[in-house]
């Protein structure tokens, strides 16, 4: 059975009141300026996407021919134009677009606009007024897939507002990776992605999701992500953006609810021309001995700016520990970077929690020491702004980490 109309109309009431409400950060946008609407016909294979699109989906770590895949999910624009579960795994886990979702199961109204505020800002509002998909991934109870479910949410024309709204469910005991790329076909394509994100995970489950963001100069993008995690349960984001975008701004919560529970953020952002970023996360610990970690690493070039926020809140009366590594590198007299740490205690009379926040250039000494092993100097200054990026995040598929350090090294080098 679907979910209750009555609901539904009850989240676009409160989306309606906050259709003009500016977000507490970044630059505000326009919307009107967004309304192309295109219909898109199903695919029968990731192959027989066009030549640029599939160049763009490869850039984010997407396998078009599906190997060492649980299954794959594609969006063009406002359409959901292909669908795939590995046989292997049929029985362990499902995906389906959420409008599926909503209209197979009357229980999503259990998560559906629970964790994210409906009416937090003019974003989250029009993802739920004009509501365009977005992907539904459940995996069962105590199954572990062994390879990663794969999508992809790619603009392919001007002027689209792509209003995703996606849920992600791992049940108790359950393990899933996720690797997801928010691209563009046409690097001068004009738009906004608004992203909703809302991902539970059940007792003893487990969660590491990797997005990897390649937009264009003239692209604006706005995500709203949540992760509720339950007792025993762990939430590990990998974020990586690493080519310009008109402006993005994203601040991620990780909810800690049950004991036990633990989070881990870590983000990997290289500005380049005016792009103006800011992005961070906000990890809440409130069951007991909950654990948390969230790393940045970011370099700002050209006449980027970028806001590093962070923010560990602690509301358990219980033990708990937190902990900030905030660290960027300016490499243009024109860029900015703002770091910006908050550590609260709520009453949380046993907490732990730390930060520790740097900005600061190359170290000279590092770029005088590879020159004198016959390096030249952009060479080592290349290599010393792909060493700091690297963070050699774990939980993701050796592949994508090949694939990842290979972009930071090209980003490297085209920067200079």
């Amino acid at each position: 059975m679907p979910v209750r109309q009555s609901y539904l109309a009850h989240v676009k009431a409160q989306a309606a009141a906050a259709k003009e409400k500016k977000a507490a950060f970044g630059p505000d946008i326009d919307l009107a300026r967004y309304t192309e609407h295109i219909e898109r016909g199903k695919i029968e294979s990731l192959e027989n996407l066009p030549t640029q699109a599939r160049e763009a989906a490869i850039m984010t770590g997407i396998s078009l021919e599906e190997e060492e895949r649980a299954g794959s999910f594609l969006q063009v624009d406002q359409s959901v134009v292909y669908e795939s579960l590995n046989k292997a795994y049929e029985g362990q886990l499902e995906i389906m677009s959420t409008t599926d979702a909503l209209e197979k199961y009357d229980w999503l109204e259990e998560y559906f606009w629970k964790s994210v505020p409906v009416d937090q800002d003019k974003y989250t509002a029009q993802a739920a007024l004009n509501m365009t998909h977005g992907y539904f991934i459940r995996v069962f109870a105590h199954q572990k897939p062994q390879y990663p479910v794969q999508s992809c949410l790619l603009v392919a024309e001007n002027y689209i507002s792509q209003n995703v709204h996606n849920i992600i469910i791992v049940e108790e005991g359950a393990e899933l990776q996720v690797i997801t790329g928010c691209t563009l076909s046409k690097s001068e394509a004009e738009g906004i992605h608004l992203g909703i994100s809302e991902f539970y995970v059940k007792r003893g489950g487990k969660l590491f999701f990797t997005m990897i963001h390649n937009w264009a100069d003239n692209f604006h993008v706005r995500p709203r992500t949540w992760a509720v995690v339950e007792e025993e349960g762990s939430f590990v984001s990998n974020y990586v953006l690493l080519k310009p975008v008109k402006s993005i701004q994203a601040f991620p919560v990780a909810y800690l609810k049950g004991d036990r529970a633990s989070a881990k953020f870590n983000t990997v952002v290289y500005g380049l021309k005016d792009s103006f970023i800011d992005l961070g996360s906000r990890i809440i610990l409130e069951g007991r001995e909950t654990r948390g970690e969230s790393v940045a690493r970011t370099i700002a070039a050209g006449e980027s700016t970028i806001y590093s926020r962070g923010d560990l809140v602690a509301r358990t009366k219980e033990y708990c520990v937190a902990h900030l590594d905030c660290r960027g590198i300016v490499l243009s007299p024109r860029a900015n970077i703002y770091a910006i740490p908050q550590l609260v205690s709520a009453g949380a009379m046993k907490a732990e929690l730390s930060h520790e926040a740097s900005i600061g250039p190359i170290a000279e000494e590092q770029v005088e020491y590879l020159m004198s092993r016959g390096i030249s100097r952009d060479d080592a200054i290349s290599v010393i702004t792909s060493g700091f990026l690297n963070l050699d995040i774990p939980y993701i598929p050796e592949f994508l980490d090949r694939s990842i350090k290979e972009v930071i090294r090209a980003t490297s080098e085209e920067a200079l």
